[in-house]
C-alpha cells in the first residue's frame, strides 16, 4: 500500500482524532481543552471523573464548549462496573442477573433508561455491552459481566441491550472481540490465549458478535487476548486478521473498532504503549482507549507523536490513519444527528433497574430453615477485585440489612482464617454470609464450611457467579453486586 503525506496539520489532526483520552479531575483541564481545538474529537471519563450526575453534566458542557461534536465516552456497563454510581453502587443490574431473569424486553427497557441517563449527562459513548460468552467459570475478569454461559441466550440480550442503549442516541461498543469468556488470565496482566478450534469459535464466542452487528452497534471492542486459530503471533487488538480480515471481512462490520485499555500489561507490558498503539491501527483499529492509568498530556503527544512518525517512517499508511480518523468523526456526527427513536421518547422509567434485580434473585431454601425475624450479623467477605470493577465501589447486604433489622452489624473478611475470624466476631449470633464467586477463592469456601458448621442457620447471600451448589439455612443468589441487588436480596432475606 502507497503511503502519502498531505501536510503535518492534517496528519496531526488525524493522530488526535483517534486518540480517546482519559484525564484528571472533575473540571475539564486547559490541556484536554487544547486538545480539543487541535483535533482531539474524543475523552474517555472514569470514575474519577465523576462525583454526581449534576458535576458530569457541567463537565461534559465544559468540554462541548471547545468541540460540539465531541465523543464523550464511559465505561459503564451498570452492576458491578460502574462509573456513573461509583461511589454508591449502581441502580441497574449488570448482565449476568439479566440472563438470568431472559426476558429480553426487559434488558432492552434497562439499556434504554441507562443510555437516557447517560445522554442526560451529556455522554454519548458507553463501553458496553460485554458479548463474551462465560464459558471458562474460573474467568477472573468477565464473570458477571457476561450474561451467561449460553450462546444464543448472549447472542440475543447482547441484541437487546444494543438497540435499547442506541435508542437514545448513546452508541453501544459491544466487547471484547472475539470474545474473552474462555479465559482464566487478566488480560488487565497479561495476554490471555483461547485455544479453541475454529469451529468452537464461530459457533461460540462469534455469534453474539454476529448479533450485534446486526442490531446495528456502532462500535466493537477488541481484546487483548492472543487466538492461535486465528492469529498465532499476535493479540486481537494488534492482529489484522482479526480486525480486518474477520470483523470487518467475514462479518461485515462497517462501524467504529475500537481497542481496550492499551496500558494494559497484555499490551504495553509486551509492546510499549506507543508501538502497540500504532500496531493497532495498522491492523484496523480506529480508535485507540487509553488513560484508565495514565490520564497526563504527556502520554497524548507520546501517542501523538508515535502515529505521525510511523507514518513518516512508512511504518503506518496514512490513508490507514485517515480512514480510522474519518470513522471516529463519522460516529460523533452519528451522535450528534440521531433522531431519538419513540422508545427513547416514552419518558423515563426509574424503577426498572430494582425490579430487574428483584427478579434475578433465586432463593433456595433449607427444610425448616427458620426465617430471619430479628438483627443479624452480617460477615461479607471480600475477594481481590480486578481492576475493570476497581475497589472504590460498595456492594453487599450489610447496610441494606440494618435498614431493615436494626441492631444488625456488619464485618469484612479476607484470606486464610476469614471464617474463623467470622465467627468470632458474630459471637453466637445468627450469621448472612455474603461472598462473591465462591467457586473461585477456595479460602471463601473454607470461610463458609467454618461458619456453616458453627452455625447451621446461616444464611450465604451469594453475589457473584452462583456455580457453587446452593448451602446454608437460606441461599439467596443475585447474580451480581450492584447496589440494587443488595437490596433485592436483603428483602429475600428478610422475607426468607
Amino acid at each position: 500500500m502507497t503511503t502519502f503525506t498531505t501536510g503535518t496539520d492534517t496528519l496531526t489532526r488525524d493522530a488526535l482524532a483517534v486518540l480517546q483520552p482519559g484525564f484528571a479531575g472533575t473540571s475539564a483541564p486547559d490541556w484536554v481543552r487544547r486538545r480539543l481545538a487541535e483535533g482531539l474529537a474524543s475523552v474517555a471519563l472514569f470514575g474519577r471523573n465523576v462525583t454526581t450526575a449534576e458535576q458530569v453534566t457541567a463537565l461534559t458542557a465544559q468540554l462541548r464548549a471547545e468541540r460540539d461534536d465531541l465523543l464523550v465516552a464511559i465505561d459503564e456497563e451498570s452492576g458491578d462496573v460502574t462509573r456513573l454510581e461509583v461511589r454508591t453502587g449502581s441502580s441497574f443490574p449488570g448482565n449476568h442477573a439479566l440472563g438470568a431473569v431472559d426476558d429480553t424486553g426487559l434488558t432492552r427497557g434497562v439499556a434504554r433508561e441507562l443510555g437516557r441517563r447517560l445522554a442526560a449527562c451529556g455522554v454519548n459513548f458507553n463501553w458496553a455491552p460485554s458479548a463474551d460468552v462465560n464459558a471458562n467459570p474460573d474467568n477472573p475478569v468477565i464473570g458477571v459481566r457476561s450474561f451467561g454461559g449460553d450462546t444464543a441466550l448472549v447472542a440475543r440480550h447482547t441484541a437487546a441491550y444494543v438497540e435499547g442503549l442506541q435508542s437514545t442516541g448513546v452508541a453501544a461498543c459491544t466487547k471484547h472481540f472475539p470474545g474473552h469468556g474462555d479465559t482464566s488470565v487478566d488480560s488487565h496482566h497479561a495476554i490471555p490465549h483461547i485455544d479453541l478450534d475454529a469451529g468452537t469459535l464461530h459457533e461460540r464466542e462469534l455469534q453474539p458478535f454476529r448479533a450485534a452487528i446486526a442490531a446495528g452497534t456502532r462500535a466493537v471492542m477488541s481484546a487483548h487476548i492472543r487466538v492461535p486459530v486465528l492469529d498465532p503471533d499476535r493479540p486481537a487488538t494488534l492482529s489484522r486478521r482479526i480486525l480486518t480480515d474477520l470483523l470487518r471481512g467475514e462479518l461485515g462490520y462497517e462501524g467504529l473498532i475500537v481497542t481496550d485499555g492499551m496500558e494494559m500489561r497484555a499490551i504495553s507490558g509486551t509492546y510499549g504503549l506507543e508501538h502497540g498503539v500504532v500496531l493497532a491501527i495498522a491492523a484496523g483499529a480506529d480508535a485507540i482507549c487509553v488513560g484508565g492509568g495514565l490520564c497526563d498530556e504527556g502520554t497524548v503527544q507520546s501517542l501523538q507523536d508515535a502515529l505521525v512518525a510511523a507514518v513518516r517512517s512508512g511504518e503506518l499508511p496514512e490513508e490507514r490513519l485517515a480512514d480510522a480518523a474519518a470513522r471516529v468523526r463519522a460516529l460523533a456526527e452519528w451522535t450528534a444527528g440521531v433522531r431519538r427513536s419513540p422508545a427513547a421518547a416514552a419518558g423515563p422509567d426509574p424503577e426498572i433497574g430494582l425490579t430487574a434485580a428483584r427478579r434475578a434473585v433465586t432463593v433456595t431454601r433449607a427444610a425448616g430453615a427458620a426465617p430471619v425475624t430479628g438483627p443479624v450479623y452480617v460477615a461479607t467477605f471480600t475477594p481481590a477485585p480486578n481492576i475493570a470493577v476497581g475497589d472504590e465501589t460498595p456492594w453487599g447486604v450489610g447496610a441494606e440489612l440494618e435498614r431493615l433489622l436494626p441492631g444488625t452489624t456488619t464485618g469484612h473478611f479476607t484470606g486464610p482464617g476469614a471464617g474463623d475470624e467470622a465467627v468470632r466476631a458474630a459471637a453466637g449470633r445468627r450469621v448472612v454470609a455474603v461472598v462473591r464467586d465462591e467457586h473461585r477463592h477456595p479460602w471463601m469456601r473454607t470461610a463458609l464450611d467454618a461458619l456453616i458448621a458453627a452455625g447451621p442457620d446461616t444464611v450465604v447471600v451469594e453475589m457473584g457467579v452462583p456455580q457453587s451448589a446452593p448451602r446454608g439455612a437460606l441461599h439467596v443468589a443475585t447474580h451480581g453486586a450492584a447496589r440494587v441487588c443488595g437490596v433485592a436480596a436483603a428483602e429475600a432475606v428478610v422475607a426468607g
